[in-house]
């Protein structure tokens, strides 16, 4: 199992949006980094989903549950259906993410806009040591 984290503006589609759709289809991705992101995905992997405005954060957790396949209707994106899981216990911030200086090298800290990315497994377990999950 791997690990993903799937950012969102919380305006557009938020975790309560998640939590009441049930099962939503992760859509949008065009930066090639997030799309390749998205490609390696496999049913049962883990997505941390993050809040990236106003107050980025950790806000929950969902599960990929189909392939990963083209958009429909755009060449250039891929997507892949996610299953609501549960909010986190504590919001973990960027600035708590920066401040843990553990993660200065991966995309979340280094790439800001980056939406999706693959998730260090010392970070899941950071995540869990913080009392998100």
């Amino acid at each position: 199992m791997a690990y993903f984290l799937a950012k969102t503006d919380p305006r557009t589609y938020s975790i309560d949006d998640l939590e009441r759709e049930g099962t939503t289809v992760w859509d949008g991705v065009r930066n090639p980094a997030a799309v390749n992101a998205i490609k390696r995905m496999q049913p049962g992997d883990t997505v941390i989903i993050y809040h990236s405005q106003p107050d980025t954060a950790v806000v929950g957790l969902a599960k990929v549950v189909s392939t990963p396949r083209p958009a429909r209707n755009d060449p250039r994106s891929w997507v892949a259906d996610f299953r609501y899981l549960k909010r986190a216990k504590r919001r973990v911030t960027l600035r708590d993410i920066k401040d843990s200086r553990q993660f200065d090298d991966w995309a979340l800290v280094r790439q800001g806009r980056l939406s999706t990315m693959e998730a260090p497994v010392a970070f899941w377990k950071w995540l869990r040591r913080q009392g998100a999950f």
